[in-house]
């Protein structure tokens, strides 16, 4: 009788144990990603699509990774995990580099958090998100660095486009559009018309192109 309540006492320990694992993973993951997603990516690119997206796939490859890890598959499953997501396609949308770089580190987290199992881990665990999101803030507005955007633009004077006065056509450019062009590139001439079609190219501090999915279907 004595051994069937300390086995009872066991299990009971056991799984207060577990649940109280499960707890601070969860926290932490959670914690971690909406610092991440909610604080940073959120204010700048004001997209809830993404939003939804990011938050999704991270707590449930999170839920998916920890309740499977006792299956012994942490490794393998994780690197088949990376193997899916990798050809993971969104035939509805185009999906911007900088948004496919933040899902990229919300499916990494899932996977660190859920199924990072060396003793002493919690500690290991906190510093590798806060290593992180320190990477994530730095590389993403703490660096300033130069981008070179691009817009396509009519323009109404050919005697310019002669390579002789290259000068004169940037700088009537610059004073008509605001924007410090440094470069451009002839798209096409229209001598009917007395238009041609180019790219000017200038740079600034942020990439201007649409961050955010147009929803156009790749099919059309």
């Amino acid at each position: 009788m004595l051994e069937t309540n300390e086995t009872a006492a066991a299990v009971i320990a056991g799984g207060t144990n577990t649940i109280i694992e499960f707890a601070l993973r969860f926290g932490l993951n959670f914690i971690v990603i909406f610092i991440l997603i909610r604080l940073l990516y959120y204010p700048i690119r004001k997209n809830r699509d993404f939003l939804f997206t990011f938050f999704l796939f991270n707590i449930i490859n999170f839920l998916m990774c920890y309740l499977l890890s006792s299956a012994q598959l942490k490794m393998g499953f994780a690197f088949g995990l990376f193997a899916i997501f990798s050809i993971l396609r969104y035939r509805t949308v185009t999906v911007p580099v900088r948004e496919m770089g933040y899902f990229f580190v919300s499916v990494t987290l899932g996977v660190i958090n859920a199924l990072t199992g060396i003793e002493g881990s919690y500690w290991l665990l906190a510093s590798a998100n806060i290593i992180i999101l320190a990477v994530a803030w730095v590389i993403d507005f703490g660096v300033k660095i130069t981008h070179e955007n691009g817009k396509e633009i009519i323009y109404d004077r050919v005697d310019l486009l002669a390579p002789e006065r290259l000068n004169e056509l940037i700088t009537d450019i610059q004073q008509r559009t605001g924007l410090p062009v440094h470069r451009i590139e002839i798209l096409k001439i229209d001598f009917f018309k007395d238009i041609v079609s180019m790219n000017v190219y200038y740079n600034s501090n942020r990439n201007e192109a649409p961050s955010a999915a147009l929803g156009n279907d790749d099919d059309d």
